[in-house]
């Protein structure tokens, strides 16, 4: 199977990949000029409302920002997502059929892994960059440090309980070189039309991450 090679670096620059839920199309727009305004260039839209094609087509307006389309299960939703402008998919899980549909339509595929066989799963089919989710259940930085002996190789996108007080942890693994989150533009903030906070929120993580890129390599 042909893996196509959009790099977890590209998906999210910033190191910091912001998780939608949004359920107006209208409001796709906004919340993509308040990301970008806060400097962040890239969203991943869950498919989990009626609107998220829609959402997806009208964020990809911007050729400079960078879609993905989020809570993948089936070959169908890839057909979609690849016709609503998403340049990345990201999965729950790992599912055989779905990698394949990304592969003939040249779409980067991030598959979701909690375990160590769905790790092992995943490199057989040659992919090597994972969703790690949900991964505060799953034990978050300490599962993660845990995992980065036996797969050493494996890079990991972190989602499902990341917040503002703990992406940082995340960020200082060596195995991890973006991670998702609600947390900045939140169905909340989304639903009060609270942009110029999503734009705070998301200049705050972007000006944290890069601070602990400076940290980290003053370390090494």
């Amino acid at each position: 199977m042909a893996v196509h090679r959009l790099c977890l670096a590209d998906i999210a620059p910033q190191r910091v990949l912001p998780v939608l839920v949004l359920d107006d199309a209208s409001l796709a727009a906004p919340v993509r000029e308040a990301l970008t305004a806060g400097g962040l260039s890239c969203a991943e839209v869950t498919l989990r409302t009626p609107a998220a094609a829609t959402v997806m087509a009208r964020m990809a307006e911007d050729p400079d920002f960078l879609v993905g389309a989020g809570t993948v299960l089936t070959p169908g939703q890839v057909r979609a997502a690849d016709e609503a402008g998403a340049r990345f998919v990201v999965s729950p899980g790992f599912s055989a059929a779905v990698a394949a549909e990304c592969a003939d339509r040249g779409l980067a595929y991030v598959p979701g892994v909690a375990t160590p066989t769905d790790i092992t799963a995943a490199l057989a089919e040659g992919f090597t960059e994972l969703k790690f989710f949900p991964a505060e259940t799953l034990g978050g930085v300490r599962a993660l440090t845990a995992l980065g002996g036996p797969f050493g190789d494996v890079r990991f996108l972190p989602t499902g309980g990341l917040t503002e007080a703990n992406f940082l942890e995340y960020l200082a693994l060596p195995a991890v070189p973006a991670v998702g989150g609600s947390w900045i533009a939140t169905s909340a903030l989304v639903g009060q039309r609270d942009f110029e906070e999503i734009t705070r929120r998301a200049t705050r993580a972007v000006h944290a991450s890069q601070l602990g890129d400076a940290g980290n390599a003053g370390r090494r």
